[in-house]
């Protein structure tokens, strides 16, 4: 048993750090702001490698393991946790599927782009009358008219859906009664609208849209895997996700303990640094704790995606401690700040903004529990 990664993840987290200390902590609070997406990192994300990390070198990927894309997003997390959920979109709910269920055709026609970081995918499932009941909320249909699937509905909150490098949304659609299928809609498809950007709480450099289908029109050979197995496909997808966004969460917990670090320790009050007050240290030493469980308990299930092992235990386990530890870790760092943190245009009031929403996507908490409960055998409804 390894409790640490290995020298080519500690490598490849030295140049993401570099990469993103260098490229985006410099405007991170600018693109907030101005609720800015800015593509051209994705670009370079895509030309370090990162977007292709773990996908086949065939398509221009680099053939590695699911942790090396947890290292990646932990990194640029830190940093800016709108960029962070656009990797980790971009790759788990973007090109994912379609590397996972795609036909040969579709790999080829999709992934060498994406994989690049040329274009984006972005994943509809969500709907403006759903939330956790994700499968029980669809609404969208697509019905085969010749060799046309004609889709109808809409979707809400859509990561990676409105970029100018969108190039395919993959869509959740009752193809029949209780048959669920997925079926990839190329951007800018006649009879797809892609609604303005949402003005959301946190996350401001994210790019977030809601879709409307109406009549919308794509071949046939656009289904996304089997058809009818749609749900089986998203959950997977879902499980692989709450894993990436644990370690996104672990990001943005480590950079508040950073910071917090360094204000308790030069931050001078009663003639000493405030750091010295165990009304300070505790906090601090409380979550160096949480963070380390958060850590191990997302590599763990990486690893365990990585040996070909169940992840659905595992995966909810880590993005339940990991999420929940991040909003306690902004809060820890605005009251460590005190006044300081209270104030826009520093990083503790933009974490604060967007740790929230890490208890909410690929799965609230509550979710997250059931998922664990059920595991243990309890008959929780």
């Amino acid at each position: 048993m390894s409790f640490t990664l290995s020298p080519d993840h500690e490598a490849l987290r030295s140049a993401v750090r570099e990469f993103a200390e260098a490229e985006i902590a410099p405007h991170a609070e600018e693109w907030d702001r101005d609720h800015h997406f800015p593509v051209h990192i994705v670009q370079e994300m895509g030309d370090l490698g990162l977007i292709g990390a773990i996908f086949d070198e065939e398509y221009g990927g680099g053939g590695g393991d699911f942790t090396s894309l947890c290292v990646a997003i932990e990194e640029v997390g830190r940093v800016d946790q709108s960029m962070g959920i656009t990797l980790e979109a971009a790759v788990g709910l973007g090109i994912n599927p379609i590397a996972e269920y795609g036909t040969p055709e579709q790999k080829a026609k999709w992934l060498p782009d994406l994989v690049a970081g040329r274009t984006m995918a972005a994943f509809g499932l969500t709907e403006p009358g759903g939330g956790s009941d994700a499968a029980g909320a669809i609404r969208t249909k697509a019905e085969l008219d010749g060799d046309e699937w004609v889709i109808n509905g809409s979707k809400a909150f859509i990561t990676n859906s409105g970029t100018d490098i969108t190039s395919v949304i993959t869509a959740a659609a009752l193809t029949d009664d209780d048959e669920i299928s997925m079926i990839m809609v190329p951007a800018g498809n006649p009879g797809l609208t892609v609604e303005p950007g949402y003005n959301k709480l946190g996350w401001h450099a994210s790019d977030t849209h809601g879709l409307v289908f109406e009549d919308c029109r794509v071949p046939a050979d656009n289904l996304l895997g089997e058809r009818g197995q749609g749900f089986h496909q998203f959950l997977a997808t879902l499980d692989d996700g709450r894993i990436a966004i644990a370690a996104l969460a672990v990001g943005l917990t480590q950079a508040c303990l950073e910071q917090a670090l360094e204000y308790a320790g030069t931050r001078q009050a009663f003639g000493r640094p405030v750091g010295s007050n165990q009304g300070i240290a505790f906090q601090l030493a409380d979550l160096d704790v949480a963070l380390e469980s958060s850590r191990l308990l997302t590599y763990k299930a990486a690893a365990l995606k990585d040996a070909g092992m169940p992840i659905k235990h595992a995966a909810a386990r880590a993005k339940l401690h990991a999420t929940e530890t991040a909003v306690s870790a902004t809060r820890v760092l605005t009251q460590v700040l005190g006044g300081y943190g209270f104030i826009e245009g520093g990083p503790a009031t933009r974490f604060y903004r967007d740790a929230k929403i890490l208890e909410i996507g690929e799965g609230t908490s509550e979710i997250q529990r059931l998922v664990l409960a059920r595991g243990l055998g309890l008959p929780v409804l």
